[in-house]
């Protein structure tokens, strides 16, 4: 299994050609502002609908890598993150660029990203197996518990507004209700329309309010002077890597502690890497011996930003794969492709789709090593991409996800319910109500509501066994805890602005 698993990757040509392509792809739209790692797998998700399960995967995979790589890259020339991942890492590469050494800047941040993302390949190699047997242990009842805690902690931890994150979070369980219910098929908000029998696709509504959202909200600002803000610089070049190996050896235990930082946020439901490189970023300024020289362009602020981006990338497959829990919204895309190919993430996919996983680990080496070498090599190329206008790129954009979302099921019903999610998605965006627990609440809502209904066939409507079975109930309380915080958090926030206005 594990020999098939690697072979169907690094022994097949056609699926090499597509990695590389994904890995490619995805560094275009992450040092692009404002096309995300997430759209280009929304974006992608319909182009991998005919693949083969560990074909369309490490596509996706290698797209993911890409995106989070890529967003260093504007970063560091425009001082605009390509992605949120790549936000600290502005702080002290564009500094590092006004000094002439945007060459140094790009080598540190490439060579840190690629092996940020092996070291996270790593964890996930040791972690996920152990992690997957303890889940298999669990029935419905901590399953449903999971999803309760996962859902809380996406929504409190995604959003400053709590009650915003909660309507959020209801309103894609709400979607998720449409169509057939999952034990007695009875129709469920279909309104007499025989297309919504099945629910609304899980590509649609990803492609949707992921992408279509973006390009509705990027339009509103396409033809404005400042659309790519900042000089874009282009006076670099790189010798090697740009650094000598005594500043590699200096930045061994800031890359470690960012790894692991990354790795952790990573495995945390609702943080991702948006958080995680801020964070780090945060830690290495705090154990440094020169604090103070942070910001004004060194190595070791970019370092640890990216270091810390790409070691999420690892830590977010772990629950993704081992529990069916995605952490953010990037890895639900994950999930919706994997449940579109049958693949059913939890603790029996090593037995019973064994060769998907291995198929993802081959796929993350080889887009690192692709991405190593694609962004070293094609600097110049991206730095002319920068510069193609908006308002030319993204009706490309939304003409292939439109196209895509037809070719699901050639039907135009796919095409009406990708625009539907789209305007959905940016009244959310312009209300900033945050996306993730929609995604998440529609994602998992079939999932909660099955195992809600399994559990309570199973102690005849008895809700106590959610609370008598230890794991269930730890979870359960862990849900009620990360409440409990945000809203103390919130009471903190408010009492000292008006402490403020009263002064």
């Amino acid at each position: 299994m594990i020999a098939e698993g690697l072979a169907s990757v690094l022994m097949n040509p056609i699926c090499i050609i597509w990695v590389f392509i994904g890995t490619l792809v995805g560094i275009v739209f992450g040092c692009i502002p404002g096309l995300t790692a997430t759209m280009a797998i929304a974006m992608f998700l319909p182009v991998t609908y005919n693949m083969a399960a560990t074909q369309g995967i490490s596509v996706l995979t290698a797209l993911y890598i890409g995106g989070i790589s890529g967003g260093l890259i504007s970063a560091i020339l425009l001082n605009i993150p390509g992605t949120p991942a790549s936000i600290a890492t502005c702080l002290d590469g564009h500094p590092l660029a006004k000094k002439g050494l945007a060459g140094k800047a790009l080598g540190v941040g490439i060579v840190f990203s690629f092996l940020g993302t092996m070291i996270s390949l790593l964890a996930l190699v040791l972690i996920s197996p152990p992690l997957a047997s303890i889940a298999i242990k669990f029935g419905p009842f901590e399953y449903f518990s999971i999803t309760i805690f996962s859902l809380t902690l996406i929504i409190t931890l995604s959003s400053q507004n709590l009650v915003k994150g909660i309507m959020t979070g209801v309103l894609g369980l709400v979607f998720a209700t449409v169509g057939l219910a999952p034990v007695d098929s009875v129709e469920r908000y279909t309104f007499g329309n025989p297309n919504l029998n099945n629910g609304f696709d899980i590509l649609t509504v990803l492609v949707g309010v992921f992408a279509i959202s973006e390009i509705i909200l990027a339009a509103e600002t396409a033809h404005a002077k400042k659309q790519n803000q900042g000089t874009i610089l282009t006076d670099f070049t790189i010798h090697g890597f740009g650094f000598s190996f005594a500043e590699f050896k200096s930045q061994i235990v800031n890359m470690f502690r960012s790894s692991f930082i990354g790795i952790l946020l990573g495995i945390l439901p609702g943080i991702g890497s948006g958080t995680s490189n801020m964070l780090s970023y945060s830690i290495a300024k705090s154990q440094s011996k020169h604090p103070e020289k942070f910001g004004t362009g060194i190595i070791d602020g970019i370092v640890a930003s990216e270091t810390a981006n790409n070691a999420t990338i690892g830590g977010t497959i772990i629950p993704l794969l081992t529990l069916g829990i995605p952490g953010d919204s990037t890895s639900a895309l994950l999930l919706g492709a994997l449940i579109m190919k049958g693949v059913q993430p939890g603790p029996l996919i090593f037995e019973q789709n064994g060769q998907v996983v291995y198929a993802i680990y081959a796929a993350m080496a080889l887009a690192s090593f692709f991405m190593l070498g694609i962004m070293f090599f094609g600097l110049r190329g991206f730095v002319r991409i920068l510069k193609i206008p908006g308002y030319l790129l993204l009706p490309l954009v939304f003409v292939l996800c439109t196209v895509g979302a037809y070719g699901i099921n050639n039907q135009l019903f796919d095409c009406y319910s990708l625009l539907f999610f789209g305007f959905v998605g940016y009244l959310l965006e312009k209300g900033k109500y945050p996306m993730t627990p929609l995604i998440l609440g529609f994602v998992l809502g079939n999932i909660m509501e099955l195992n809600l209904r399994s559990s309570l066939s199973y102690s005849m409507g008895d809700y106590s066994v959610f609370f008598t079975r230890p794991m269930s109930c730890t979870f359960l309380v862990l849900a009620a805890v990360s409440i409990v915080i945000n809203l103390y958090v919130v009471y903190r926030s408010r009492k000292k602005d008006a402490q403020k206005k009263s002064v």
